[in-house]
């Protein structure tokens, strides 16, 4: 550390994580994880609130499982919650548990606070020895080539860090893409978003969630508030036009305005206590790249959606697991060897191009959603307003084809996302049929390595890249010279076929007979076959 003009310039961090939101906290435990050195960044005094989100989708808990964070999110997580659909007089119950997904650990809808995931997340950085610095603001970044600059503004004064990598995790105003310069393709919603936590009467204060479908849009209610027992979300067309702090909290919502929404719905319910309310403005917005050189974007800072589906949260996790390890390996590689080289570029530029295309297709996904519910034109106020309720007895049956309800769930929780076009993803010779795609996630499955069949996600809950042999394919000798790779024989698996699993549950390679050049090949363009050690 050395001083230069009342500034410091730091060189023992690799890479800088600015917001210590979820997608923040996320990316700095997936890079120290896969080798990284870290420092996070947050401009607050104090952690965020109220929270936004309010629901974690599998397959965010399958990416954070490797981490070690799965079983503190779930103990403070409702795994199967019930929600009371309300359709004009006729109200329909929805189980969101056991759906029938056999190829996750985690076969059902999470609901927690977005504020219960930043503290486990935050807990386990600390326990790795990073804690978030904040009230530290960044004023500016740039690529300067060979590294990164970004200068910081603190309590203790001004400081210019020079590292590797700065990592944008700063929400909807980001100062990371405003430095790089990257733009936005979207446009603002028409409608807006009513937040609330209150106390109600003439409703029992342990009953399920309860969804409101009207003319003017969709009210929900969920027993998960902060400061009160319920937390009320609606949406409306937007009383003053479209904002400017988009995805933020904005002005309050008197309470008479409250009880409007709440009659309106035709519940029979009266607000005995506001704790706190909001209208936040909307937008949907994609940013025109989420990786200028050495700047990169992730989260809201690279995408803006409806709260329609449930992604925002969800959507900035992934992009954060995706990213983490890939900046961890080249971080961590660089120490050792230059990587200066295509293969780092192509390891490097495979986080745009993968997470991109995923937020192109959740952007049409979300804005399809919120137009259904939160629209005033007259298809989607009829649809919710006299359609529905005149299908509501048929919804049971709907429901009870739970096959077609995990298709909905596979859809909304990004289990469905590839990366077959990712240049990460290699076909070996000869190709290996009956297996996952490059590209594919894994799915999880009953396995036997050492005995009685176990859970494959269970077997490669841990960092790194994860080489599955089947029951007589040859053991390629370089794969034990991999210090980031585990070999794991399928004992119940016959062939002789090879599949290398990305640290984010991705498959990578495959082949369907020995291919040490291909595998060999792979491993260097994904940087673990030079990289030191997996940190415990």
């Amino acid at each position: 550390m050395v001083a230069h003009r009342g500034r410091e310039v730091t060189t023992a961090v690799d890479i800088l994580v600015v917001g210590a939101g979820t997608t923040g906290l996320s990316l700095a435990l997936q890079a120290h994880d896969h080798g990284a050195r870290i420092r996070v960044v947050e401009r607050r005094r104090e952690p965020f609130r109220p929270s936004r989100a309010l629901i974690l989708h599998p397959r965010t808990l399958e990416v954070l499982r490797p981490l070690g964070v799965t079983d503190a999110l779930l103990e403070r997580a409702d795994t199967a919650p019930t929600a009371h659909l309300h359709l004009g007089s006729r109200v329909v119950e929805t189980r969101l548990a056991d759906l029938a997904l056999p190829d996750t650990a985690f076969p059902h809808l999470s609901l927690m606070r977005q504020m219960d995931v930043e503290t486990v997340l935050a807990r386990a950085l600390a326990d790795r020895g990073v804690t978030v610095e904040r009230d530290t603001e960044l004023i500016a970044a740039r690529d300067d080539a060979d590294s990164a600059v970004a200068v910081l503004r603190s309590r203790h004064g001004t400081e210019e860090i020079r590292c590797p990598f700065v990592v944008g995790c700063d929400g909807p105003a980001s100062t990371v893409r405003a430095c790089a310069g990257i733009g936005w393709h979207g446009r603002p919603y028409a409608e807006e978003v009513v937040l609330a936590d209150l106390d109600l009467g003439g409703i029992a204060t342990r009953a399920d969630a309860q969804v409101f479908a009207g003319r003017r849009g969709l009210l929900f209610l969920f027993p998960l508030g902060e400061q009160a027992t319920w937390r009320l979300l609606a949406t409306r067309a937007s009383a003053s036009g479209p904002g400017r702090n988009f995805g933020q909290p904005g002005t309050a919502v008197p309470q008479a305005e409250l009880q409007r929404l709440l009659n309106d719905a035709g519940m029979k319910a009266r607000i005995e206590r506001l704790a706190w309310s909001a209208r936040v403005p909307l937008q949907c917005s994609l940013a025109r790249r989420f990786r200028r050189g050495r700047l990169f974007l992730a989260g809201d800072a690279a995408h803006n959606y409806s709260p329609a589906t449930g992604q925002g949260m969800n959507a900035g996790i992934q992009d954060a697991v995706n990213l983490g390890w890939k900046l961890g390996f080249v971080a961590s590689g660089s120490r050792g060897e230059s990587v200066d080289g295509l293969d780092t570029e192509v390891l490097l530029d495979s986080y745009d191009r993968e997470r991109r295309a995923a937020a192109h297709r959740r952007l049409i996904l979300t804005h399809t959603a919120f137009w259904a519910e939160a629209s005033t034109s007259w298809i989607p106020s009829w649809l919710r307003a006299t359609a529905a309720p005149r299908a509501a007895p048929a919804i049971p049956a709907l429901l009870g084809r739970r096959r077609l309800v995990a298709e909905a769930i596979r859809l909304v929780s990004q289990l469905r996302v590839n990366y077959r076009r990712s240049p990460l993803s290699v076909e070996g010779i000869p190709p290996l049929r009956g297996a996952p795609r490059p590209g594919d996630r894994l799915p999880d499955a009953a396995v036997s390595v050492r005995g009685p069949a176990e859970r494959l996600h269970g077997l490669l809950a841990r960092p790194g890249v994860h080489l599955l042999l089947q029951r007589d394919a040859a053991l390629p000798p370089d794969a034990l010279a991999a210090p980031r790779v585990t070999v794991l024989r399928l004992m119940n698996s016959p062939g002789r076929g090879l599949v290398a699993v990305r640290p984010d549950g991705h498959v990578g390679f495959r082949c369907g007979a020995a291919d040490p050049a291909g595998l060999t090949g792979w491993l260097s363009l994904i940087g673990a076959a030079a990289s030191p050690p997996v940190r415990p």
